[in-house]
Order: structure tokens, then C-alpha cells, then sequence
């Protein structure tokens, strides 16, 4: 095991919510989508619905989500062999892999018949070729084979089920920030995260800034040796690359209070996470957003 795996700070459970870029990026979409997301088991009437509801998924966020295992596949051998890759059997292996996950999946377009099926092949297999193949022919993996090689049994590709989420905390502040491959070159600590969407630096820059003070709280290192990197898959491979300092880690914990706050105003306790009634929880009042709501069943609105 990773040496920085075994650093990691272990929590025991608590009821209090924590902060992520996602729970508060939901809670800022919709309130009631909010609800569903987090509260589910609150609404004893839709409980079952909801569960279906939360398993939706879609074109997009498969090819992401395939992208994140094939990269995380492909790390794992080269830990374990600095051979040149096959291509050949990487992309049959791809393309097994892509069926076998999309199989099993409910589409929100199929769930709510906007069409009849998904083409697995040409709509999420094809753009999750095209991003290992600009992966592979990047000059990050080359770097990595001539740089990084070095230390590969400190990498952290994939949490262990007890920091899955990546819990940290942030001046106090229960936080999750989930890396996906961090490793040590020299003095330096590397973090990147994948990315298959558009390009968007204002977005993904907090989520770099979460990065960063996860792997300061976790490691104790100090912020101007942590890389924090954003890479896009597609259309072409590009990263942005940035070091962070104390006013960039000041900023975000005071984001992540603030957020934190708000959230917690829909608490009836706070402490024990327990929400007010869904009643509380309005529905947005921008009716485009509901269009590609996966919950849209729920609100009779579409």
C-alpha cells in the first residue's frame, strides 16, 4: 500500500453534513432536487421512485465516468509493469468495459422516452476512445513513464472503501474532496483530476483549491509543493496547472463555511442532519432547469 494511503486520516461516522463541491453545487441548482438528492429517505410516499429516480444517468456522465475507470485501470499497470501499452488490447479491453457498465445502467432519455435506446458504440464508446487515445499520446503519460515511474508504489489511484469519499476537514469544517491520482515526484505532490466536459476554470478552479486543502490537512504539506492539475480528455488533451498559496487555502475555507451555512439552514437540526420538511425545499424557480431534471416526475412541472 501506498505510504500516502496509509498517512490518511481515518473518521469515525458522524451525523453532521459535510461540505463537497457537488452536494453544494445540487443545492444551488434546486432546493427540492436538493432534497431528493440527500433527504430521500424523508419522503416515505416517493422513497421508491426516488430510489430509481437517483439512479438515472446519462450520455455525458458515462463517458466521464468510463473515462475514470479506464485511467484508473490503466495506472494500476503501470505499477505493476513499465512496459509499452497494447493499444490494440487496451481498447478491447475498453470496449468490453464500456458495454458490461452501460448494460447495466437506466438512461434518463430511455426512463423518460425521449428515444428508444442508447448507441453505445458511436454515442459513448467513440468519446471515451477518442480521450484514452489523447491520454496515451499525451506528454503527461510520457512524463509519467520517465518521471513518476520512480515512485509508483506511492501512488493514490483509488481510495480504500474507509476513505472513499475523501473526508477531510477544512478549518474544522467536515469536508469531502476526492482526489483522483495523486503521487510524489521529487519534493513535490502532484494531484490531477480528469476531465471529459467543457473547459471551465472558475468551476473546476474551486475544486483544485479543495484538492489542495485536503492533501495540506491529510499530508501536512505545505501548499506552494502541491500541483493541483485540471485535465481535459476531450476534445484534445490540455491541462491547466496550478500552485496554490495561503490566500488561495483562506479563500476556500471561507467558501466552505459560507456554503456550509446555507446548507445548514435547511436543517431542522444541524447537528444530526436531520432537514425541515420537503415542503422547505422549493423548487427552482427556472423551469428550463427541470427539463433535464432527473426528478422531473416527481414535481409535475414537464
Amino acid at each position: 500500500m501506498s505510504e500516502y494511503a496509509k498517512r490518511l486520516r481515518k473518521f469515525e461516522f458522524t451525523d453532521i453534513l459535510g461540505w463537497s463541491y457537488s452536494r453544494f453545487n445540487t443545492f444551488s441548482q434546486c432546493k427540492r432536487k436538493y432534497f431528493y438528492e440527500y433527504y430521500r429517505k424523508r419522503d416515505l410516499e416517493n422513497l421508491s421512485k426516488i430510489a430509481v429516480l437517483k439512479e438515472l444517468t446519462t450520455v455525458p456522465l458515462e463517458i466521464g465516468n468510463i473515462s475514470h475507470k479506464l485511467i484508473q485501470a490503466l495506472l494500476s499497470r503501470l505499477q505493476k509493469s513499465a512496459d509499452v501499452i497494447d493499444r490494440e488490447k487496451f481498447y478491447d479491453y475498453s470496449r468490453r468495459t464500456t458495454h458490461e457498465i452501460c448494460k447495466e445502467k437506466t438512461f434518463e432519455d430511455v426512463y423518460y422516452k425521449k428515444r428508444d435506446s442508447i448507441n453505445f458504440d458511436t454515442e459513448i464508446f467513440e468519446p471515451v476512445m477518442l480521450a484514452m487515445k489523447n491520454f496515451l499520446e499525451s506528454d503527461r503519460l510520457k512524463w509519467l513513464f520517465e518521471e513518476a515511474l520512480v515512485t509508483k508504489e506511492d501512488w493514490i489511484i483509488e481510495f480504500e472503501d474507509n476513505n472513499k469519499f475523501g473526508e477531510c476537514r477544512i478549518d474544522n469544517q467536515k469536508a469531502y474532496c476526492k482526489v483522483d491520482f495523486l503521487f510524489p515526484v521529487d519534493d513535490r505532490l502532484h494531484i490531477i483530476d480528469w476531465k471529459t466536459g467543457k473547459e471551465d476554470y472558475a468551476k473546476h478552479s474551486i475544486q483544485l483549491r479543495g484538492y489542495a486543502g485536503w492533501a495540506n490537512f491529510q499530508f501536512g504539506t505545505d501548499l506552494s509543493e502541491i500541483s493541483t492539475t485540471v485535465a481535459y480528455l476531450l476534445p484534445e488533451y490540455k491541462e491547466t496547472t496550478v500552485v496554490l498559496n495561503e490566500y488561495d487555502l483562506d479563500d476556500f475555507t471561507i467558501r466552505v463555511k459560507e456554503q456550509t451555512d446555507a446548507m445548514h439552514e435547511f436543517c431542522e437540526i444541524p447537528e444530526l442532519n436531520i432537514p425541515f420538511p420537503k415542503e422547505k425545499f422549493e423548487m427552482t424557480p427556472m423551469e428550463n432547469f427541470c427539463k433535464t431534471c432527473k426528478y422531473r416526475q416527481l414535481c409535475d412541472r414537464v
